[in-house]
Order: structure tokens, then sequence, then C-alpha cells
């Protein structure tokens, strides 16, 4: 599978934006709990982590964290700060560091602790924190069980429309109707999104890289209406666990862009227990 990377310049940058990286990569809360087992020397992300999620080579995390890579883009920081879940007003000062203006309407993807929470005390349930551009913020352990490890992703495809667009979902989808509406209302929330953040540097390359790929997402971008996306239900064809009909309710708390999603079946249905056998 090829990887999406945003464009990886060279040259000296100033020791500013490379220690606030390193000190904010420190900090960070890593996006699933840890089960490898492997020490940790920080409680944040690894770097091959924050690599990962920020879709760059480890190689060039490096070099922007010892102050060897200048000028990173408007988009490279915006995927840094997206995968580090920084607020808008740290997002801003990173952005300066680099000699960038800050954008004035930028997608938040802050995680409240509340949402922590929620992901830590429902561990039977598949749940994940999308931010308002679909890009994958947080996930637990029953998420990975159902849909696969994120961490094995790369590039964009930790981003749920471009990986629903770009990729062959259709073995996991039993009904392709599903499949199709689920695609029309992703979109329809990503329009929903432009609107809102305008100039989103990750934003706006997610979109123009999305019309690049063919007509698919290009025709349903002209004829959907903007929607904000309220969940749907599904039914999945697992690999181990057979097929299971589930409810994707949405969650979106209070003053908060993000939104978290959580699937469910019917108690005591069989859905139920495959899905728990996970």
């Amino acid at each position: 599978m090829s990887v999406d990377r945003v464009e990886e310049p060279d040259a000296d940058l100033s020791p500013g934006f490379a220690s606030l990286l390193r000190g904010w990569r420190d900090r960070s809360t890593p996006a699933v709990r840890d089960t490898s087992g492997r020490p940790r020397r920080s409680p944040g992300l690894r770097r091959e982590e924050l690599a990962t999620l920020a879709g760059i080579s480890v190689d060039y995390l490096v070099q922007l964290e010892q102050g060897r890579a200048a000028n990173p883009s408007a988009a490279v920081v915006a995927a840094l700060a997206r995968a580090m879940t920084l607020d808008l007003s740290d997002a801003a000062v990173l952005y300066r560091s680099a000699g960038l203006a800050a954008p004035t309407s930028a997608v938040d993807r802050t995680v409240p602790d509340s949402v922590e929470r929620l992901l830590a005390r429902a561990p039977g349930w598949p749940a994940a924190v999308y931010a308002a551009d679909w890009w994958l913020l947080r996930w637990n352990p029953a998420w990975t069980a159902l849909m696969g490890d994120p961490l094995r992703l790369t590039g964009r495809s930790h981003n749920q429309a471009w990986y629903e667009m770009t990729h062959d979902t259709s073995a996991m989808w039993v009904d392709p109707l599903e499949r199709e509406r689920f695609r029309d209302a992703l979109v329809g929330d990503l329009r929903v999104a432009r609107v809102a953040h305008p100039d989103d540097a990750e934003l706006g390359e997610l979109v123009r890289s999305l019309m690049g790929t063919g007509p698919d997402f290009a025709d349903r971008w002209r004829t959907v209406r903007p929607s904000v996306y309220r969940g749907a239900r599904k039914t999945v064809d697992h690999p181990t666990a057979g097929a299971m009909t589930l409810d994707g309710d949405v969650f979106q708390p209070a003053g908060s862009d993000v939104r978290a999603i959580v699937y469910s079946a019917a108690p005591g249905s069989v859905d139920e227990e495959r899905l728990l056998s996970l």
C-alpha cells in the first residue's frame, strides 16, 4: 500500500519549533492505551507513533525535532498539531514558531477529558473519536478488535473519508447500499466541515487530493448536500466473528467539534454475542 505523505523539505530550522515539538510530543496522550508491554521513556507519543499519525517519515520527524529541517509547510504543521491533539491556542503557537500564520478557522481537534473517560470506561463497546474533518484521534482496544489496528495504516488512511473513498471496503459491508449511503454521509459531513473551516490547511489539502482520486468522490462532492453526520446502522462482516448488525451512534460533547462514535448491538442478540466475542 502506498504511503500518502506531505512534502518533506530540508535545511535549517530555528530551535523554537524543534523544542516545542519535542515538548508537546512528550506530553501528548497516546491515541490508544498501550498494550505492547514496551516501556515508555515518557507518557507521550513515541516518535514512530507521531510520524504514523501525522503521515510523515520518522527520519523527517527526527530532523524537525533536532532543528535540522526547515520551513515545514502549513499542512505538515497542521498534521503534527492534529496528531498531538493540540488545542487551537497551542497549535497557533506551533504555527508561529515555524514562521507561519495560524489559520483563523482551524479545525479544533482537542479531545475533552469527558470523551477520554468514555473510551476508558466502555471497554466492551468499540469506540473512536474523530475530528470534524474525519481524522481519527482516539480509539479503544474494542475498536481495534472490530476494525483492525489503526496504527497499521499510513498517511491519510487515518482519515475516515480518505480511507472509505480510496480503499475497497466492500468485503466488510454485507449490504452494498449501506456502504453507498455511508459514503454519501461522509462527503456531506465533510462539506459541512469545509464551510465551517475554510482556511484549515490540512482540510483543504485533503479535499483537493480527494477530488483528484477520480469521479466517485468528485461526483458526490457536487451532488450530495452538506449535512451533519448523525450515525448509521451497519451490517458488517467480521473475518472471525462473522456478520453482525451494529448501531453506530454519534456523541458530540457540548462546546466541542470532535465526535465519538460508539458501536453497540441489541442486548441478548446474536449480534451482541459476536461483538463481545472479539
